[in-house]
């Protein structure tokens, strides 16, 4: 690599070069084109005229949604229906123009369409094509409609969310989404890893359920080899107490994780009372586990007498692991999220500037940057037909009046 290449790396990030067609809706497909997009991907999304319902999820300011504010950040924004036949030719068209291509249809659509990995892969050999869906590409279930939440019902991760006595609950955001994102961003780079060996593209195959059940990897032995069924364990995290979120006087929560010997020695002198830690019942791990609702309570009784920040204090002082359970305007307040670049305003057409989440993860030499939030529907699309197609003014202006794409003038 030249010099001037590495610098462009340094100035855009370690993606720069990578072209991606997103073709995906709500939240996986987008989440994992914005995660390539803020490591200097050039990432189109390409939205149906209608708009991707991300647009319409969370709050809105002045009729935009701020949800799709950061997930469709960094992305160029272009506006094909490509549910005509001169919208999948376009697609056709421009396919060999891109190294990857996300979809998050139901399996089968873009089949439906000509536009399956099979199909594009005769045009463009080394194109890399990342699908997320419900329950994957085979299988009996893979024409079932999938969302994330179904994936953590079907996963069992469900059913570990919440008190025990209470209905299973769920985590108010798109858990599941979020997670087969990451790992569609992980396949895509393995995929691109072993293109750059062998030169040929291939499918990656991401589903809902599984991304989920793979976060369940210590309950399978245990159900296998010992018929255990673990459950819902509300705050704690069993076999490893003390390790729950304890009420303060101010009535904040606050979680402490003092599970190791050694933490739970520190622990018993914070809360001025070493004799603990040499107590038959509370010496060992295992004794600990034994007795979890006793060292909770004798923990509790301190916490209760003390603020959530004279806890936090003393915590702290005796290198004990331990957090308030933040709320946003916590996070707002802490200049930890600041130091960290976490909390980034960023210019914005209509907002003036909006706040969104900071990159992660950080990397040294060629890090992530957000360079615009979320476009408006259809912003780029005269500029990308123009510039990847050579199409004119009046050859786009007949697409728009076909309907087979939107220009947001």
């Amino acid at each position: 690599m030249g010099e001037i290449e590495m610098n462009e790396l340094k100035s855009f990030g370690a993606l720069y070069g990578l072209k991606v067609l997103e073709l995906g809706s709500t939240a996986s497909g987008p989440f994992c084109g914005r995660l390539l997009a803020d490591f200097g991907a050039e990432v189109t999304k390409i939205e149906s005229p209608e708009g991707d319902p991300i647009r319409g999820l969370g709050h809105q300011l002045n009729g935009k949604s701020l949800y799709a504010a950061s997930i469709l950040r960094n992305k160029a924004n272009v506006s094909i229906n490509l549910k005509t036949l001169g919208g999948q030719a376009l697609i056709r068209q421009l396919i060999c123009q891109f190294d990857v291509l996300i979809e998050n249809f139901r399996p089968g659509t873009l089949e439906k369409w000509g536009l399956g990995y099979e199909d594009l892969a005769k045009i463009h050999p080394g194109l890399v094509m990342v699908r997320i869906s419900g329950y994957g590409q085979s299988g009996p279930y893979r024409n079932r409609p999938g969302y994330g939440v179904i994936g953590e019902a079907m996963s069992g991760l469900r059913d570990l969310i919440g008190e025990p006595d209470r209905p299973p609950s769920r985590v108010a955001m798109p858990l599941t989404d979020y997670i087969a994102a990451l790992y569609a961003v992980i396949g895509t780079m393995m995929a691109l890893r072993a293109r750059g060996i062998n030169g040929e593209g291939q499918s990656v195959d991401v589903s809902l359920i599984e991304s989920a059940f793979s976060f369940m990897e210590s309950f399978v032995p245990a159900y296998a080899q010992k018929g255990v069924e673990e459950t819902r364990a509300g705050a704690r995290l069993p076999n490893s107490a003390p390790n729950t979120i304890f009420r303060c006087a101010d009535g904040q929560y606050i979680h402490i994780a003092a599970l190791a010997d050694g933490v739970f020695r520190r622990l018993a002198t914070a809360i001025d009372q070493p004799e603990l830690a040499e107590h038959a019942s509370f010496k060992t791990q295992a004794g600990r586990n034994a007795h979890e609702s006793e060292v909770e309570n004798i923990i509790q009784e301190w916490t209760g007498a003390l603020t959530s920040q004279q806890v936090q204090s003393a915590l702290e002082r005796h290198d004990v692991p331990a957090a308030k359970v933040y709320k946003m305007k916590d996070i707002f307040e802490d200049t930890y999220f600041t130091s960290r670049n976490m909390l980034v305003n960023v210019p914005d057409e209509d907002f003036g500037s909006v706040t969104l989440t900071g990159v992660v993860p950080k990397l040294s030499k060629t890090p992530g940057a957000i360079r615009w939030a979320g476009k408006k529907l259809g912003a780029d699309t005269a500029s990308f037909l123009q510039a990847k197609l050579n199409l004119s003014p009046e050859q786009i202006a007949e697409l728009a009046k076909a309907g087979i794409v939107y220009v947001n003038d």
